[in-house]
């Protein structure tokens, strides 16, 4: 079940630029291959010029590379199940909002521009060969005290960032997702209202 020749291109309805057609979230990482520095710098750069409310900027990234005792804190903040595979990442990253700046006052838009700020990473590394997954399975918790976190700093998703691997080197129970069609609830029961 080798995925080193693997299409996993959306069949869209409507035309899309290839990138945003060809993206998928992997489970299945080179557990030997180091990141590309210049290409994580180029997905960290992109998130960097998402826009954002205000000029906000209201994202912080936790960038672990692994072998660092700072990956293992990640991975040990990740749930069993993403443990099993996310640890092989080169990469791990935490998401981070800032809900509110130093003075108290909420962004409300905080997560949502962190969401368009982890949106350009993953293209932009997915464009550069790299592969992103992203997941809700982690201890927020654990992350906050890890890095020392301010109460308005508030960690939202952890990333899985690297080398695409084989599907064969996942748990039994995960490989066949890893090969199983990509599915998308069609756009006329996603649009509620039209004219």
């Amino acid at each position: 079940m080798s995925m080193s020749v693997l299409d996993r291109a959306a069949q869209t309805e409507h035309p899309v630029l290839e990138v945003l057609a060809a993206r998928w979230s992997p489970r299945a990482y080179d557990a030997q291959a180091a990141v590309d520095e210049a290409k994580l710098a180029s997905a960290l750069e992109a998130a960097r010029w998402s826009p954002s409310a205000y000029n906000s900027q209201p994202w912080r990234f936790i960038v672990a590379r692994r072998g660092t005792e700072l990956h293992q804190g990640v991975v040990s903040a990740l749930v069993e199940f993403n443990q099993a595979w996310a640890s092989h990442a080169a990469v791990l990253i935490v998401a981070i909002a800032e809900t509110a700046d130093e003075s108290g006052r909420s962004n409300t838009h905080a997560v949502y521009d962190l969401g368009q700020a982890v949106a350009h990473l993953s293209v932009q590394a997915h464009s550069d060969g790299l592969h992103v997954h992203q997941m809700s399975g982690f201890d927020p918790e654990k992350v906050r005290e890890l890095a020392g976190l301010e109460p308005r700093f508030v960690p939202t998703t952890a990333i899985a960032l690297g080398e695409l691997g084989t599907a064969d080197a996942l748990p039994e129970a995960m490989q066949q997702g890893e090969t199983a069609p990509r599915m998308r609830r069609p756009i006329n029961e996603t649009i509620i209202a039209s004219a």
